[in-house]
This record gives C-alpha cells, sequence and structure tokens, in this order.
C-alpha cells in the first residue's frame, strides 16, 4: 500500500512520454483516446498525494517528485496539442509565451530564495490544473480553444502570482502552502489550516 502514490506518480511520467508517441503515431485517429489518457493522468496526479496523507507517507521528497512529474507531465500534454492543432498554439503564441515566463519564473524566484524549487500545491494552482485540464480536452479533443482556452490563461496567470507572493511572504521553503495568504500567516508566526485533501 505505501507504494502506490510513488506507483501513481511514476504512471503520471511515463504518461507524458506515451501520450507524445502516440500522438506522433495515430495524430486525430485518437483524440478521445488521448483525452482519457489525459484525465487519466489527472486523477493520478489527485490521488497519489490523498493516498500519500491517508497513509501518513506524505513527504518533502515525495510532494518534490509529484511537483516536478506535474510539470513534465503538463507539458508533454502541451507538446500534444502543438502536433494536433499549431495553428491555435500560434494564434495564441504571446498568451503561451506569457504562462511559460511566469512558470519559469516561480523557478527562479525560489532558487534565489531558498535554493530549491518552489512545491506548494497552492489552491488556485490547483484549479487551475483543472481549468488547464478542460482546455486540452477541448484543443486535443475537438481541436476548439475558445472559453476554456481564455480561462486556463487567466486562472494561470492569477495562480502563478499566487505563488509568487508565496515564496515572497515563506520566510523558509516549506511545501504544501494553501495560498499566499497562508504563506503570509506563517512568516507572522501563526499557524495555518491545511485541507486534508489537498494540502494536508
Amino acid at each position: 500500500m505505501k507504494n502506490i502514490p510513488i506507483l501513481l506518480i511514476v504512471f503520471r511520467f511515463l504518461m507524458g512520454p506515451i501520450l507524445i508517441t502516440l500522438t506522433y503515431n495515430f495524430g486525430n485517429e485518437i483524440r478521445k483516446e488521448l483525452i482519457l489518457l489525459v484525465f487519466l493522468g489527472l486523477l493520478s496526479d489527485i490521488f497519489d498525494g490523498i493516498i500519500a496523507r491517508r497513509l501518513g507517507i506524505s513527504s518533502e521528497k515525495l510532494r518534490r517528485m509529484d511537483s516536478q512529474t506535474d510539470l513534465v507531465f503538463w507539458l508533454c500534454v502541451a507538446w500534444c496539442s502543438w502536433i494536433l492543432n499549431p495553428e491555435i498554439i500560434i494564434e495564441n503564441a504571446y498568451s503561451i509565451a506569457v504562462i511559460f515566463i511566469m512558470e519559469v519564473l516561480t523557478y527562479v524566484f525560489s532558487f534565489m530564495k531558498f535554493r530549491k524549487e518552489t512545491c506548494t500545491h497552492a489552491i488556485l494552482s490547483k484549479l487551475w490544473g483543472v481549468i488547464l485540464l478542460l482546455a486540452f480536452v477541448s484543443m486535443i479533443g475537438f481541436g476548439h480553444a475558445g472559453i476554456p482556452f481564455f480561462l486556463a490563461v487567466f486562472f494561470g496567470i492569477v495562480g502563478h502570482i499566487d505563488v509568487y507572493l508565496i515564496i515572497y511572504f515563506l520566510p523558509k521553503w516549506t511545501h504544501d502552502v494553501p495560498s499566499s495568504y497562508h504563506a503570509y500567516l506563517i512568516r507572522e508566526g501563526k499557524s495555518i489550516k491545511r485541507h486534508k485533501l489537498f494540502n494536508g
């Protein structure tokens, strides 16, 4: 049982290259199948943390592994979107570039302050992940950007700003910080409550 969270993380890590390979080989023929695999990847992300906390084995190492695997997985999904819908990516290149730059800056700021990558698992970041899924479902499954893509960009910007503030407020590196407000409370020496399902 204690190996389940790690197995789920490994599953999600391997799912990224598998998605890219399938997309290159079969393209438009398996759009629906790709969406199913992306959903499975998201479910593995949701349950690895929940199960780890239930088993009492959630640790800094596991949470950092989870964060980096998330990055690899979503980059691979984005790559699949590019293969299937290059016109959508080109049309929205500036918005996508903003999100990529903001993501890189989270690592820059975190390494500058803590000498470690960020690992906040903030609520807004989790919300962004869900909306990002909807945007990719729209693009990969139906070749459409529209409102899901706009919402993904909007919440991506808001979520990254929240992470910047978390990094700014935290006096020392900490994983699983629900929001910048919670980071502020930590800086003030106050205890915070973490939701057992998300940041327990």
